[in-house]
């Protein structure tokens, strides 16, 4: 799994602290509560102007195989061919087309691909701030949401309710959190 931006001389860039971000999913379960899961496993680059916080691209991969929902049989299953097919495509990997807005509110366009399937989705970010750390070096943090259909990526699975409505929904929202360094 690897995420390349190539910068130019004088923008900066900054690798994401995979342990101090995190990649979240929010999902409907049996029409009545809502489900929460993670991605552990994350790499990726935002590429920065020389003067602004505001990106301009950012290239993210997430390992699917890293689900964790706090339920071991759900997040197997997440794994199967039923959902994410972590063996045939064990990455997400989200890349941006452009950027647009100030720091403090911007939407990323990109492309996303998902189970072998490439979609534009657009991004709302946020700047949360950048600062020295103390092991003299610079971090920044940004964060973002969007929702989107899963059965636009090919993630049709679903279970029809005895009693009516179905076991997943549709509409999955997705948060993202991210710390990065400069390099």
């Amino acid at each position: 799994m690897s995420t390349t931006i190539n910068p130019t001389a004088t923008s900066r860039l900054f690798r994401i602290d995979a342990g101090h971000s995190s990649a979240e999913f929010v999902v409907r379960h049996l029409m009545i509560s809502k489900v929460r899961g993670r991605f552990s496993a994350l790499q990726g680059t935002i590429e920065l102007g020389p003067d602004s916080d505001l990106p301009q691209a950012v290239d993210v991969a997430i390992e699917t195989a890293s689900v964790d929902t706090r339920e071991s049989q759900r997040d197997a299953h997440l794994r199967s061919a039923d959902f994410f097919d972590a063996e045939t495509y064990p990455a997400i990997v989200y890349r941006s087309t452009r950027i647009e807005g100030t720091p403090e509110s911007f939407k990323v366009y990109g492309e996303l691909t998902l189970h072998g399937v490439t979609r534009e989705v657009v991004l709302d970010g946020t700047f949360e701030g950048a600062g020295a750390d103390p092991w003299g070096g610079r971090r920044a943090g940004y964060s973002a949401q969007t929702k989107s259909d899963r059965k636009d990526f090919g993630l049709t699975w679903n279970q029809a309710l005895e009693a009516g409505g179905i076991a997943v929904g549709d509409e999955v929202r997705i948060e993202l959190n991210v710390e990065a360094i400069r390099q």
